[in-house]
């Protein structure tokens, strides 16, 4: 329990004490409950910078698993006046600051827990880099959590096997991300073919290791919204490839050929036939496919069904 100087019992005078546990305001003289919620003072500080307000805050009020520890660690800020307002001394400083080196080094001071902290920190990294979402980034937390509990993680890459980690996510998520381009994300571009190929075994290993033998299938719809969102082509495009790709989805025309190219293909007759200005180059960056690639899947579709749409007249303006 913690003592309030500034507040008096209102029947006996006495001074007031926090009730932590119970999260009351009581009377150390009379015991008369003053109040039956505490409280909120506010927060640490007043200043006006997101980053300064997140720095000095009691808490984080939810734990997350992309944390080594969870998210609910405390840590001593750096100032150069304590609570009140008044300047801390020299040595009190130079304590405070000992006290803050060692409070790091705590939080990390077995192999396992440095490991763990270091690979959470490159998915971190790797998702904000690659435009994935929490949920991708918590999923690929807690398979790697779980692996480090089954699997002997000590002296593995830490870049093969958040790719690998991350992969699996996405797998789990419905998000359409290949293993290729996870590694373009952490890795320099030279590295990337001998990276991909050990995520790739490790990838494996995770798949017999934690039971994971099956994964969602990824339609032809998940490759055209991935390639639409990442052209930035706009919602009526897309949907009119959604519709064509519906319509066209029972015919053999797809056997054997990768998928990128054929949602390529339908984006970019979605978008000519809308009228839309969508260079054949910056689909096939994208989709990792040639522009040879996407006009042979554009003939095919256009000799194999006859397309029509309807457009809706505009008001004429007077």
């Amino acid at each position: 329990m913690n003592t309030l100087e500034t507040q008096s019992c209102p029947e006996c005078q006495a001074s007031l004490v926090d009730d932590m546990q119970n999260g009351e305001i009581v009377c150390s003289t009379c015991g008369i409950v003053v109040a039956d919620q505490m409280a909120d003072y506010g927060p640490e500080t007043i200043s006006s910078n997101l980053e300064d307000k997140m720095r000095l805050a009691r808490a984080t009020g939810q734990t997350t698993y992309s944390q080594h520890d969870l998210g609910i660690a405390t840590e001593i800020s750096i100032s150069s006046k304590d609570f009140s307002g008044k300047a801390i001394n020299h040595e009190v400083a130079n304590q405070m600051h000992n006290l803050r080196k060692w409070q790091q080094r705590v939080r990390v001071s077995t192999p396992r827990e440095r490991r763990l902290a270091n690979v959470l920190s490159k998915m971190g990294e790797t998702c904000n880099g690659l435009g994935l979402s929490k949920n991708v980034l918590e999923t690929a937390s807690m398979i790697y959590r779980n692996l480090d509990g089954h699997v002997d993680v000590k002296g593995k890459s830490v870049v093969s096997i958040t790719a690998a980690t991350i992969y699996m996510a996405c797998k789990q998520c419905n998000v359409v991300r290949s293993l290729e381009e996870i590694c373009q994300g952490i890795c320099p571009p030279k590295d990337v073919k001998s990276k991909v190929k050990l995520a790739a075994r490790y990838y494996r290993t995770m798949v017999m290791e934690m039971g994971q033998l099956t994964a969602p299938v990824v339609t032809m719809d998940k490759y055209i919204s991935k390639i639409a969102n990442m052209t930035q082509t706009e919602a009526r495009v897309e949907r009119l490839a959604l519709e064509i790709a519906e319509k066209t989805k029972d015919s053999s025309m797809t056997d054997g050929k990768a998928p990128n190219g054929i949602a390529s293909a339908y984006l970019y007759v979605a978008s000519i036939l809308l009228g839309q200005n969508i260079l054949q180059r910056d689909v096939s960056s994208i989709a990792g496919v040639t522009e040879v690639t996407i006009r042979n899947r554009c003939k095919e579709i256009l000799t194999s069904y006859k397309l029509k749409i309807t457009l809706r007249p505009s008001l004429a303006k007077i």
